[in-house]
């Protein structure tokens, strides 16, 4: 499987705040750089290109020493929705008044089953 990773647009950039390099990916999680572009690969994380140069990951999507649990679980129910890698990051990041916060504020608070569930339904 090769890496792909999008261009983002300006709203969704907005919309996600924090960003971090994949090398600084690597270097918060203390792994290789070619083990943090598997992450990628894998869809653990899922990276864009905001303005050229190494893809970048939403830094809400770390935590202290690995991925936010519940998050690949999360991509991979997305994916299977149809929803591209920017769409992913769009619906994670905006606010929903029901859960409150954003779905990915809910996956960092350990709601994630409830954000997958959410998510489940989207492909229906």
């Amino acid at each position: 499987m090769t890496l792909s990773v999008a261009q983002i647009d300006r709203e969704t950039d907005q919309l996600v705040g924090e960003w971090l390099t994949l090398s600084e990916v690597a270097r918060r999680l203390n792994l290789s750089a070619g083990r943090a572009k598997q992450l990628l690969k894998d869809r653990k994380l899922i990276g864009v290109r905001r303005g050229g140069g190494e893809p970048q990951v939403p830094a809400a999507f770390l935590g202290t020493d690995d991925v936010v649990k519940g998050l690949p679980g999360t991509l991979t129910v997305l994916l299977d929705a149809g929803y591209s890698d920017v769409e992913s990051l769009r619906w994670l990041f905006t606010p929903d008044e029901t859960l409150p916060g954003s779905p990915v504020d809910a996956i960092v608070a350990g709601r994630h089953t409830e954000v997958k569930r959410r998510a489940q339904a989207l492909g229906f």
